[in-house]
């Protein structure tokens, strides 16, 4: 068994281990109260909880690997993992069972390994780097939608950018025919469109344990998204545009993203 190997199945298991973790927190409510980081910033401390199981689990397993956390932090080198404990924190603290446990294996700048896991529908979303994406082990693919005017986006909000950016975004898609949605989870958006579920997912500035896991699911099903780790984006974030093949070029265009 080679080192990716040995990689892929313990993320699968502690993705699986978290999520179900994140789940009996998330069913009692008197288990856990509800802060905020900043304005619609939640937090629970089964955030903190959750990324602490995943963190001594990969420490136990890869001692010499480095890790970047969400609530954590960390100092990224040649092999990371980069966690985000419960995507979709928001939704989880007012009872909305959208949320997500998202992972990702980075070596030498490249996005290796990916895993999504859904608590509440127990779906496992994973990619390998040049091996395909699957959800509960079945291939999966993104949409052939090529029509605008046929498409479903979801776009992503962050207060990282202005309102008007996001009205502004909101405002051409309508206007070129799409419809869009908000979801409140960037990692389980980005594993829509893999899956085919929508056609694209846009969100204005991201940050990287929300989204890796996702943009590597996209890309192995046969999608496209911009290259999110150019420039500092593994610590400083960035943009984020992932779309089936057929839209890349009208959604790059719409949303004002270098197409590469």
């Amino acid at each position: 068994m080679t080192e990716i190997d040995q990689r892929e199945l313990a993320l699968l298991a502690i993705a699986r281990e978290a999520g179900e973790l994140a789940r009996r927190r998330f069913l009692d409510r008197s288990s856990f109260t509800v802060k905020f980081k900043g304005p619609q910033d939640f937090i629970t401390e089964a955030d903190g909880e959750v990324e602490r199981l995943i963190l001594g689990r990969l420490r136990a397993a890869f001692p010499d690997d480095t890790h970047l956390g969400e609530e954590t932090g960390g100092t990224p080198g040649r092999r990371a993992w980069v966690i985000d404990p419960i995507d979709g924190t928001a939704n989880f603290a007012r009872g909305i069972a959208h949320f997500c446990v998202s992972i990702a294996f980075v070596e030498d700048g490249k996005i290796r390994l990916g895993a999504i896991y859904q608590p509440m529908t127990r779906e496992m979303f994973a990619a390998r780097k040049g091996q395909g994406a699957s959800l509960d082990g079945r291939p999966m693919r993104t949409n052939t939608t090529a029509n605008i005017e046929e498409a479903a986006i979801e776009l992503g909000w962050s207060k990282r950018r202005s309102n008007k950016d996001y009205t502004d975004t909101a405002l051409r898609l309508l206007e070129a025919g799409a419809s869009f949605r908000r979801c409140a989870s960037g990692a389980l958006g980005l594993a829509s469109v893999a899956d085919g579920r929508t056609d694209a997912y846009f969100e204005r500035h991201i940050n990287s344990w929300d989204c890796l896991a996702g943009i590597l699911m996209v890309r192995e099903a046969g999608g496209w998204t911009n290259d999110f780790l150019a420039g500092d984006g593994l610590l400083k974030g960035n943009p984020v545009l992932a779309t089936n093949a057929p839209l890349k070029d009208v959604m790059a265009k719409l949303v004002e993203v270098e197409r590469g």
